[in-house]
């Protein structure tokens, strides 16, 4: 039920990718860290992963280097999320895996719009410049990446602990009987 749940989650937030939205705030980092979380190891790049894809199909693929990138960016998402399982505070290094995601992406993202974007020279200073003309991108990435955590987690949380408890609450006549 667990799983259902969590991949319930993860299509909803891909589907709100297809919505307008501001340039970088889009729930996908957000819903590889969830995934690498809470789905069995095998599911956690196959879901995000088939997700993306079929969003990026949807509203259109760009450059094959780029999305190299952007597809790489969210597989190392996962790998910290992996991490994150393994610890005992782990609410703290969930959100520690989150800025490293966030990191990750604009590190990997801006040199490959930098190297294969045709925007910048190829030079050292090019470099400098695709990242820092990133950074207002960077500030919409990290604010979304923890906004999504946040929903993906917090709903993940309270659905499952109702779906739990959902005879301790019809006993107390907090949740209604299915008719």
């Amino acid at each position: 039920m667990e799983i259902l749940i969590a991949t319930a989650l993860i299509f909803f937030a891909v589907a709100l990718r297809l919505l307008p939205h501001a340039p970088n705030f889009a729930p996908i980092a957000a819903v590889a860290l969830f995934a690498g979380a809470v789905l069995p190891r095998r599911w956690s790049l196959v879901i995000p992963f088939g997700a993306m894809l079929l969003s990026d199909a949807i509203i259109g693929f760009y450059q094959v280097p780029v999305m190299i990138s952007v597809y790489a960016a969210f597989a190392l998402t996962v790998l910290f999320s992996w991490w994150s399982r393994q610890q005992k505070e782990r609410a703290v290094s969930t959100l520690g895996a989150s800025l490293f995601g966030s990191i990750a992406f604009f590190l990997l993202t801006n040199a490959a719009v930098w190297r294969w974007g045709g925007l910048y020279p190829l030079t050292m200073a090019g470099l400098l410049q695709s990242y820092a003309l990133g950074v207002p991108f960077f500030r919409n990435t990290l604010a979304s990446d923890l906004f999504y955590m946040t929903v993906l987690f917090g709903s993940y949380t309270a659905v499952t602990w109702v779906v739990r408890h959902r005879h301790w609450l019809r006993d107390r006549q907090m949740l209604r009987s299915p008719r």
